[in-house]
């Protein structure tokens, strides 16, 4: 079913969200002050209005609890994002999800009542970092500072073995939630004791991340 976003700031960041969104098969509206910027995204999503978003004016105009989430995606304005994003809160927006550039930043949006905060610039380090590290990691989600889900080719320890016979969950404390072979083609969603780890397999797995680390995944 198709939903409504709204994506302030049409930077690196917003522009992404913003087309990501769309090609999924969603509505997307994009506002920014920038109009070179709205002219070079307007074929891209659903609706793009140059406006200034910390405005109280432009954010009423907008109808905002219509949306089904609000992504404040303002790059260098601080300001105008912890204004934005006190604006869509007595609206009642009913999700906000705002990017912040520094920790001081997030927390301030945090406390004002923002629903996700997202640090893309040191989320993006934090995976080139690991994937150095660690080239078969392919992708790795932070649930909290202690549990992670990670997706990683299947290590050749693994290769050959069944997931009873691995053991993990009794070793380890790790959970096996899904198997994708032949290069992502096929995804078993519900593996099984019997399943057996094939060569180039592709592994989901959720853990304590100290437990993780114990595999040499990380």
């Amino acid at each position: 079913m198709s939903k409504q976003f709204l994506v302030i700031g049409a930077g690196r960041f917003g522009t992404s969200v913003a087309k990501t969104l769309y090609d999924m098969g969603h509505d997307v509206m994009v506002v920014d002050d920038d109009e070179e910027k709205i002219q070079l995204i307007s074929d891209e999503v659903t609706n793009a209005a140059q406006a200034d978003a910390s405005s109280e004016a432009t954010l009423k105009a907008l109808d905002i609890e219509n949306f089904n989430a609000v992504v404040i995606a303002i790059g260098d304005d601080v300001q105008a994002s912890i204004m934005a994003a006190i604006l869509l809160i007595e609206l009642k927006a009913k999700c906000i999800v705002a990017k912040a550039r520094t920790a001081l930043h997030g927390k301030v949006l945090e406390k004002i009542g923002v629903n996700q905060v997202v640090f893309p610039e040191r989320d993006m380090g934090h995976k080139l970092a690991r994937s150095l590290v660690a080239p078969s990691i392919i992708d790795m989600i932070e649930l909290s500072e202690d549990y992670s889900v990670v997706e990683v080719v299947a290590p050749k320890q693994m290769v050959g073995k069944s997931l009873k016979e691995l053991n993990l969950r009794a070793r380890h404390g790790i959970n096996v939630i899904a198997l994708r072979r032949n290069h992502g083609d096929k995804t078993n969603l519900s593996p099984v004791a019997e399943d057996v780890i094939e060569s180039e397999d592709i592994v989901v797995a959720i853990g304590q991340n100290k437990n993780l680390k114990k595999l040499d995944w990380l």
